[in-house]
């Protein structure tokens, strides 16, 4: 009995109650869902891919001034009169994507006529056979950009400059069949009658960058499509829609005229 209340009559010692100084760790608030769901805008087409016809334009002077061959510009805009087209109408001036169309109806419904575009006979020969269908400049007919080893398309004496504003290229002089070279090599793009102004004219395509075009020609000899070489004889030199007889040899790069004779080696 006494060892029990002796027990019982020991102090328990105080213990302090716990405390957790551990920080707390807040929860990150929710990040709120973008109300705004709208779509981004569309991006517009660039519209040096389109353009409008105006009066007195033709498919092959559209063609010639974006650098393309008037075949594929015929058949990107559907059009089954290559020798009608009509003022407002909206033409596309580059090859569509997968299977995008572009619409060409007409804003303004004026016809603009032209002059055929099948090549004739020339002095009595027979006419050139017209390829159905356009075909690219292989990459063994052409040079690298710039470096295509340019030549003189004719041997005669220069008549007048390349300006800008008034002559979009070199005047040759010489006579009436007089050979009229390729000055360098590609394909050949057009070969006709069907741009006034120009009279029996050949353009080559030598790569995706450089024409060049030989205009008041009394005579082709070469035809659409046809592989052509530096220096090959391509036409003879006449005087069609011309004064007198001479050579019109413009160089285009992406269709816009440039001086040819800083192309050309010196003579």
């Amino acid at each position: 009995m006494v060892m029990m209340l002796a027990a019982c009559g020991v102090t328990q010692p105080h213990r302090a109650p716990v405390e957790d100084r551990t920080p707390s760790r807040a929860e990150p608030p929710p990040v709120a869902a973008p109300t705004d769901t709208k779509p981004l805008p569309a991006v517009e087409p660039s519209r040096s891919l389109q353009y409008t016809v105006k009066p007195g334009d033709t498919l092959i002077r559209i063609a010639l001034d974006h650098g393309i061959g008037w075949r594929d510009l015929a058949r990107w805009n559907g059009l089954d009169n290559p020798n009608l087209i009509e003022v407002g109408q909206v033409l596309r001036v580059a090859a569509p994507q997968s299977s995008e169309a572009l619409s060409t109806k007409p804003v303004v419904q004026a016809k603009v006529e032209m002059k055929p575009l099948e090549t004739k006979p020339q002095d009595g020969k027979p006419a050139l056979a017209q390829p159905s269908q356009p075909a690219s400049v292989p990459a063994a007919a052409v040079g690298a950009d710039g470096d295509l080893g340019w030549s003189w398309p004719a041997t005669g004496p220069l008549l007048s400059s390349f300006d800008e504003q008034r002559n979009k290229g070199l005047a040759i002089a010489g006579k009436a069949g007089d050979a009229v070279l390729a000055a360098a090599d590609g394909r050949v793009m057009y070969a006709g009658s069907g741009l006034r102004g120009y009279g029996n004219m050949v353009i080559i395509k030598h790569n995706d960058t450089y024409l060049s075009a030989y205009a008041h020609n009394q005579s082709l000899l070469v035809k659409e499509d046809q592989v052509v070489r530096k220096g090959q004889p391509i036409a003879e030199m006449g005087s069609s829609d011309a004064d007198q007889v001479k050579l019109h040899f413009e160089i285009r790069r992406k269709g816009k005229p440039i001086d040819p004779a800083k192309l050309l080696p010196g003579r």
